[in-house]
């Protein structure tokens, strides 16, 4: 879920990464690695792995004869990954690499997923290229970027407050995680040599832990934190995460937890 430019939480935002991000990617996770049809013995690729979410998940279906790999270009976001593996097998290898220069040889994975990432790669076309050449001919690709955001109102909520407390420019920093559309998406793949490639819209509704404590704890595990203190201080951040509660308190239950609806676009393709 780290990126190849933009994206790319400092500090222990890492830490927090992993412990704030896992609920909203649970899912996504899940639909992912549905779409490539994972089997016993199989070879699987995470790119832009990020704390390592889709590997972990993906390493109980392919067993002890597959293999899992995850490359990202964050040091920190690695080893919190590699802290967190499962002492199983296979072993997850996580490797330090960009998407658009794999090190990996042709046609060495089954599967290759993405879980939000896809968005923020400088290159999404020699990404695209480089993970079709790292496809087995007949393996599958799948990844998830996140919808437009008012689809997701929690988003929403954070957009407006990450502008109120940071301004403009943070704001439209945010906006890139939402701005990668199915087209491109689909172009880039189509062109790279994946077939049937398609794209949907999938939406699940996330419970979330009490919102006064977990909007300020995301926000502090995300890139664009940095603005919002260097703004106004610690208290900045506080203040912004009591700015999204307010903007999500029709929806927030008395005992201040919520359940809301997240969208992503999920796109696939087989080699």
């Amino acid at each position: 879920m780290a990126d190849e430019s933009g994206f790319q939480p400092k500090g222990s935002a890492p830490e927090r990464y992993e412990q704030y991000v896992a609920p909203i990617s649970a899912p996504f996770v899940t639909a992912v690695l549905d779409a490539v049809d994972l089997f016993p013995g199989a070879a699987v690729l995470d790119l832009a792995c990020g704390t390592g979410f889709a590997a972990r998940a993906a390493a109980p279906l392919v067993g002890p004869a597959g293999r899992v790999s995850g490359i990202d270009p964050d040091e920190g976001m690695l080893r919190v990954a590699a802290a967190h593996r499962p002492r199983m097998y296979p072993d997850i290898e996580f490797t330090e690499a960009s998407a658009e220069k794999l090190p990996h040889t042709d046609a060495a994975f089954d599967a290759v997923v993405c879980q939000q990432g896809a968005q923020f790669f400088a290159d999404l076309d020699a990404a695209a290229a480089e993970t079709a050449r790292v496809t087995r001919p007949g393996g599958r690709f799948a990844a998830t970027v996140w919808a437009p955001r008012d689809l997701s109102p929690y988003f929403a909520a954070q957009y407006e407050a990450i502008k109120e407390y940071s301004g403009e420019e943070t704001a439209a920093e945010h906006t890139k995680a939402f701005t990668c559309t199915a087209e491109r998406l689909t172009a880039a793949f189509r062109s790279a040599g994946f077939q049937h490639t398609t794209a949907r819209e999938v939406t699940f509704g996330i419970a979330l832990p009490r919102l006064a404590d977990f909007a300020p704890g995301h926000l502090s595990a995300l890139p664009w934190v940095h603005a919002i203190v260097d703004t106004g201080g610690p208290e900045a951040l506080a203040g912004a995460g009591r700015a999204m509660c307010a903007r999500l308190a029709d929806r927030t239950t008395p005992d201040g937890t919520a359940t809301l609806p997240f969208t992503a676009t999920l796109v696939t393709g087989i080699r």
